[in-house]
């Protein structure tokens, strides 16, 4: 991946929901994740469960993946995650086990969401890694991307 300047959480997001778009090329929930370590770019994925037949390719693990194979080692403490929304049960576990340094999430998740909406796996003090989460970055633009492919698909 070619270097890029540093970005700040409103510019890695906005990469993240590039990647989101992408997803909707193959009909995937258009969820993005993108991992930035010293400030750059390491990994960029999208949901590609419809487009590989795996109920594990989530944006944020396909992300972890990539990230571990550029640093060499599954620890992440000194990278960031960025995806446009709420992690998942599944996607939380991951990023607590990847010891991920940072969270930042666009659009809450009501339904599903495992980082404050219906769980606080990233905050569970019985857990041995808890990394920050800072939340809402770009919420209205993740959430209407949503929200116009759930719409699309209902009619």
């Amino acid at each position: 991946m070619r270097p890029m300047p540093a970005v700040d959480d409103a510019a890695a997001m906005r990469l993240a929901l590039e990647e989101a778009v992408a997803a909707e090329t193959h009909g995937d929930v258009p969820i993005g994740a993108v991992v930035v370590r010293d400030g750059e770019v390491i990994a960029r994925r999208h949901n590609e469960r419809e487009l590989s037949g795996d109920p594990t390719a989530h944006a944020e693990v396909l992300a972890l993946r990539d990230a571990a194979a550029v640093v060499g080692h599954w620890r992440l403490l000194d990278c960031t995650l960025y995806v446009t929304l709420e992690p998942c049960v599944m996607c939380a576990g991951a990023l607590v086990n990847a010891r991920i340094g940072r969270v930042v999430y666009g659009a809450a998740d009501p339904k599903a969401g495992a980082v404050a909406s219906l769980y606080e796996v990233c905050a569970d003090e019985r857990l041995n890694h808890r990394p920050p989460v800072s939340h809402g970055v770009l919420a209205d633009e993740c959430g209407a991307l949503l929200k116009a492919f759930f719409a699309a698909r209902r009619r």
